[in-house]
C-alpha cells in the first residue's frame, strides 16, 4: 500500500463509520456547510475526488447513486478511490498545482484527505451523531490549515474564522478557524449549531 494510500485510509475509517450511521430521515438535514444537506457533504466529496483523480487519466467507472443510497455510494467509490491510490506510478505523478509543483499523491493528501476529517465532523453535525476529532486529527486539520495559508478562505473551501472565548477547548478554536461554530457545553449538535 502507497503512503497515499495508507493516509487515505487512516480518513476513511472513521469517517465511513460515520457515514454508515446516518438514519435515512437525516440525509436530507442541513450540514454547517451553508446551502449543503447530508447528503451533499458525501456528494462534494465523491465528486471532487473523482474530478481530481478522473483529471490525472483515473477511471474510477460511473459516478455512483447518491440518491439512492448515500452510504452505499460511498463505500463503492471509497473503494474505487483506495484501490487506485494503490498504484505508486500514480501517487508519484508530478504536475504543475495550485501551489507549484506538485505529486498527485501530495495533492491528495494535502486537499482531499484534509477534507475528509473536516467533513467527517460536518457530516456527523448534520446527522446529530458524536462529532469528536482526535488530538492527531486535530494537528492534521491545522497542518493542512496552516498550508492553505489564505487560500484557505477562498470562495468555496472555508469560510471566514470565528472569533471564540479564550476558554475555548481546542476542537471549538479549531473548527472556529475553518468558519465553523462547534457546539457549546450543555447544547444539543444542533441547538450549537449557528452556521
Amino acid at each position: 500500500m502507497t503512503s497515499t494510500a495508507k493516509q487515505y485510509q487512516a480518513a476513511l475509517l472513521p469517517l465511513t463509520a460515520v457515514v454508515e450511521t446516518v438514519q435515512p430521515n437525516a440525509w436530507n438535514a442541513p450540514s454547517p456547510c451553508e446551502g449543503w444537506t447530508a447528503r451533499d457533504v458525501v456528494g462534494h466529496m465523491v465528486q471532487t475526488q473523482r474530478e481530481m483523480l478522473n483529471g490525472h487519466g483515473v477511471d474510477l467507472g460511473d459516478a455512483p447513486d447518491l440518491k439512492a443510497d448515500p452510504a452505499q455510494a460511498w463505500r463503492h467509490h471509497a473503494g474505487r478511490v483506495l484501490h487506485a491510490l494503490s498504484d505508486e506510478e500514480l501517487v508519484r505523478r508530478t504536475y504543475d498545482g495550485h501551489f507549484g509543483p506538485t505529486t498527485v499523491g501530495e495533492t491528495l493528501e494535502q486537499f482531499y484527505v484534509w477534507d475528509m476529517y473536516v467533513h467527517r465532523w460536518d457530516l456527523a453535525r448534520a446527522a446529530a451523531l458524536p462529532a469528536e476529532l482526535t488530538d492527531a486529527e486535530l494537528d492534521r486539520i491545522e497542518q493542512g490549515a496552516d498550508s492553505f495559508g489564505e487560500a484557505l478562505y477562498m470562495e468555496g473551501i472555508c469560510r471566514p474564522s470565528i472569533t471564540v472565548g479564550a476558554d475555548a477547548d481546542r476542537t471549538t478554536r479549531v473548527l472556529a478557524r475553518l468558519g465553523r461554530a462547534a457546539p457549546q457545553a450543555g447544547l444539543s449538535p444542533r441547538e450549537g449549531d449557528h452556521s
